[in-house]
C-alpha cells in the first residue's frame, strides 16, 4: 500500500505524512456500481482514491438521482470530509464508476493531520475549493444548457473517468443520472449520432467528440 501511495500522493504529501496514511488508514477495494457511502450513513472515515473512480450522487425528495461529480485517483469528496468533521449523516451517495481502490482515513487522525502538516490542510482546502467549483459547474449545467448539450458533456465526462471513448451505460442508466426519462435520453441520443458526436452500438456509446 506506501509504493501505491505515493505513487498517487507524492507530489502531494511529505513522506512522512504517506506513512503515516499507510500506518493508520485502511486499504478498501469496491467493485464497479458497488455502493461506497449511502445517504443517511454516518461517516466515519474519509476517503483517499488510489485507482478507479467514484460518483458522487444527490437524491430528491421522490428518490430521484442527480449527478454531482467525479472522483479519480488522487482525490477526496469535500462532502465526505464535512460530514467527518462535523459528524453529521451523509448527504450523498458514492458510488465506484469502475473498480476501484482507496485508503479510508479515521476521522482523528484528519484532524491531527490538519495541525501537524501543512500539505494536509492546503489539500483539504483545494479539495473543497474543486468540489464547490464542480457542483457549481453542475448547477450551471442544469440551469443553462439544453439536455443535449447536459448529455454530450455527461458523456465526455463518463469517457474521461472511464479513460475510453466506449461507454458501456444503458439509456435508462443515463436517464437516472441525468435526472430524466428513458424517452428523452434514447431521442437525443440518436440526434447526437446523427450529428456524428457519438456512436451508438449493441449496449454501448462510442464518444466521438472529445
Amino acid at each position: 500500500m506506501l509504493e501505491e501511495l505515493k505513487e498517487a500522493y507524492h507530489f502531494v504529501f511529505e513522506d512522512e505524512l504517506i506513512e503515516e496514511i499507510s500506518k493508520y488508514g485502511t486499504l478498501k477495494t469496491v467493485k464497479e456500481g458497488e455502493k461506497i457511502i449511502e445517504i443517511g450513513d454516518y461517516v466515519k472515515n474519509m476517503p483517499l482514491l488510489l485507482e478507479g473512480a467514484i460518483k458522487i450522487m444527490r437524491e430528491d425528495k421522490d428518490g430521484d438521482e442527480l449527478l454531482l461529480y467525479f472522483l479519480e485517483r488522487g482525490d477526496t469528496c469535500a462532502m465526505t470530509l464535512s460530514c467527518c468533521l462535523g459528524m453529521t449523516k451523509s448527504e450523498i451517495r458514492a458510488v465506484a464508476e469502475r473498480d476501484t481502490k482507496l485508503i479510508m482515513i479515521p476521522i482523528e487522525k484528519m484532524e491531527e493531520w490538519t495541525s501537524r502538516y501543512k500539505s494536509w490542510r492546503n489539500f483539504v482546502f483545494e479539495s473543497y475549493h474543486t468540489r464547490l467549483t464542480e457542483m457549481l459547474d453542475t448547477i450551471d449545467t442544469i440551469a443553462f444548457l439544453n439536455m443535449d448539450e447536459r448529455l454530450m458533456r455527461y458523456l465526455q465526462d463518463k469517457a474521461k473517468i472511464n479513460q475510453s471513448p466506449n461507454l458501456q451505460i444503458t439509456h435508462q442508466q443515463i436517464a437516472y443520472d441525468l435526472h430524466t426519462s428513458r424517452v428523452v435520453i434514447s431521442r437525443l441520443l440518436k440526434k447526437l449520432e446523427i450529428d456524428k458526436k457519438i456512436e451508438l452500438q449493441r449496449n454501448s456509446i462510442k464518444v466521438i467528440d472529445l
